[in-house]
C-alpha cells in the first residue's frame, strides 16, 4: 500500500483531447440550452442554469429460451432553474419546440418569485466552471440488432442452465445498450456537454437439491461493448454462485469476524459517501458529522475519486454545478480529508464546493495483496457474507443491521453456505476495526474495491 492510489491501477488522471462543443451531434442540444437561457434572462431572471439530455437505447429480455420483452427507448428532457436574486424556481418539459422551451422558463420564473430567499441558491463561482470538457473516451455505439442482441442473451441464459444439474429454472436473461447526448450551461458562461455510451449484460437462475432451492445472478457492464465480460461466462457464473448456495445452515448468535465480498463491501465505500455528503451533513443527519480532519479508518487506507478515468463507468467531466472535477481523496493516511460537496451545500456549511454535484465519481480504496483465498485465511473463522438483504443502515447513528447469507468458514476454509442470519454493528466502529482490504476486486461497476474484513460483528441467528 505504499503507492499513490491513485494512480495505482496504472491509469493516467485524463486524456489531454477535448471534446468539440460546436460538433453536428451536440449543436442540436446546445442551441436549446442557448434558448433557454436567453429566455430567463429575457424574463428577468439575475441568473439561470439549464442541462438538456437526449438519449435511446435497446433492452431485450429472454426466458427459458424465449423473448419476454423487447424496448426500444427514446427519451429527451430539458430541465431549467433561474434565480431572481436568492429566489429560485425550477421547470421541466420533453417537448423541445420553442414554445414548449418558452413555457418552462415562464414556469420556473413564476415559481422562483414567489418563494423565499434563501442564501445558498444561485450558481456556484464563475472562477471555478470547468475551462474545458475532457473526452473521456466514454462514448462507444453498439450496432446491435434485436436478433443480435436476443441471440447473445439466449446464448447468457443456455450457458447458465447446461452449467450443473441442479439448475432447475431460469429467472432470464437480459442485455441492454444505451447511449446519449447530455449538455449541461449557466448564465456564467460556460457550457459543456459530452456524449456516452452504457452496455449490459445479467442473468438470474434457480437450484434445487433436496428441499433446498436457491437463487442468484450475475451480470457485465461497460462503457464499450468489447468490454463487457462474454455471454457465456456471464450466465455460468450466475450458476456457479447459485448452485454454491445450496444446502444453506442457520446459525445460533454470535460474534464473530465478518468478511464482505468485494461487490457487497463497495456498498460500505458508498455508506461512507453518503455519511460525508454535504446534504446529510448540514442537515445534521450524518454519524460523521464534524469529523473532518480526524481519523475514522487505520492508518493504512486510502479512499479517493477518479472522475477523469477513461472509459470509466462514473467518469464526467464536470459536475452538476459545471465545476471542473478533479482526482482528490477522501481519506488518507485513515483520516477524512474532504467531504463530498456541491455549491448549495458547501455554502451551508461554510465551505468550498468539492465539485461533487452528483456525487463521487469511481470511488475507490486501495486495494492490499491478498487474493480471495488468502483473505479467508485471514478472517480463520467467521463469517463470509455473500449476500445483503434489506435497508438496515441509519445514516444518523450509523447503526448498521442487514439481513444476510454466505458461507461459514473455519481456520480459513469455507464449510458450509449460511443463510437466514442478520449482521448487526455501527458503521462507525466497522471503518475503524477494517482489518484488511483484498485485491479481490472482480465485478463490475463504478465503486471499486477488493472484500473487507471487519474484526467483530454480532451474528444474529437460532
Amino acid at each position: 500500500m505504499t503507492q499513490s492510489p491513485i494512480q495505482s491501477r496504472g491509469q493516467a488522471p485524463a486524456t489531454p483531447r477535448t471534446i468539440d462543443q460546436n460538433s453536428e451531434q451536440l449543436a442540436g442540444l446546445r442551441q436549446t440550452l442557448e434558448d433557454l437561457l436567453a429566455e430567463a434572462k429575457r424574463c428577468g431572471a439575475s441568473a439561470a442554469e439549464a442541462a438538456v439530455t437526449n438519449s435511446n437505447g435497446l433492452e431485450i429480455s429472454v426466458r427459458l429460451g424465449e423473448v419476454e420483452t423487447v424496448e426500444h427507448t427514446r427519451d429527451r428532457g430539458l430541465g431549467i432553474t433561474v434565480y431572481f436574486g436568492h429566489r429560485t424556481g425550477s421547470a421541466s418539459t420533453s417537448d423541445f419546440s420553442p414554445e414548449a422551451v418558452r413555457d418552462a422558463v415562464q414556469r420556473a420564473c413564476n415559481l422562483a418569485r414567489h418563494t423565499q430567499e434563501d442564501p445558498c441558491a444561485g450558481l456556484a463561482d464563475a472562477a471555478l466552471m470547468a475551462s474545458q470538457v475532457l473526452d473521456l473516451d466514454l462514448n462507444h455505439p453498439w450496432a446491435l440488432s434485436v436478433d443480435d442482441a436476443t441471440a447473445l442473451a439466449i446464448a447468457c441464459e443456455d450457458a447458465a442452465r447446461a452449467t450443473d444439474p441442479r439448475i432447475v429454472n431460469s429467472e432470464g436473461a437480459s442485455l441492454s445498450t444505451h447511449s446519449g447526448l447530455k449538455i449541461y450551461g449557466n448564465s456564467h458562461g460556460f457550457i459543456g456537454g459530452y456524449p456516452s455510451t452504457r452496455h449490459g449484460m445479467s442473468c438470474a437462475v434457480v437450484a434445487s437439491q433436496d428441499d433446498s432451492m436457491q437463487r442468484d445472478y450475475w451480470w457485465t457492464s461497460a462503457r464499450a461493448a468489447n468490454e463487457l465480460q462474454a455471454a457465456t461466462e456471464v450466465g455460468r457464473e450466475a450458476a456457479r454462485r447459485t448452485v454454491a448456495r445450496l444446502g444453506g445452515r442457520r446459525l445460533g448468535t454470535r460474534k464473530a469476524p465478518v468478511l464482505f465480498r468485494a461487490d457487497l463491501a463497495s456498498s460500505l465505500l458508498r455508506a461512507l459517501a453518503g455519511a460525508i455528503n454535504g446534504g446529510n451533513l448540514y442537515r445534521k443527519s450524518s454519524f460523521l458529522l464534524d469529523q473532518l480532519g480526524k481519523r475514522i479508518f487505520p492508518p493504512w487506507v486510502e479512499i479517493f475519486e477518479q472522475p477523469h478515468l477513461p472509459r470509466g463507468l462514473a467518469s464526467a467531466p464536470f459536475d452538476g454545478d459545471g465545476l471542473a472535477t478533479q482526482a482528490k481523496h477522501f481519506v488518507s493516511g485513515g483520516e477524512l480529508k474532504s467531504y463530498v460537496l456541491d455549491h448549495y451545500s458547501a455554502c451551508r456549511l461554510g465551505l468550498t464546493s468539492t465539485a461533487n454535484a452528483g456525487g463521487p465519481r469511481n470511488l475507490a480504496i486501495t486495494m492490499g495483496e491478498l487474493d480471495r483465498k488468502a483473505m479467508l485465511r485471514e478472517l480463520g473463522t467467521g463469517l463470509f457474507v455473500t449476500e445483503l438483504m434489506g435497508q438496515g443502515v441509519n445514516m444518523v447513528t450509523g447503526d448498521y443491521s442487514r439481513g444476510a447469507s454466505g458461507f461459514w468458514v473455519e481456520n480459513g476454509e469455507i464449510q458450509h453456505p449460511v443463510e437466514e442470519v442478520t449482521i448487526a454493528g455501527n458503521l462507525k466502529t466497522m471503518f475503524e476495526n477494517l482489518v484488511a482490504v483484498g485485491n479481490d476486486c472482480d465485478y463490475p461497476g463504478s465503486t471499486r474495491t477488493g472484500s473487507w474484513l471487519v474484526e467483530r460483528m454480532t451474528i444474529a441467528g437460532d
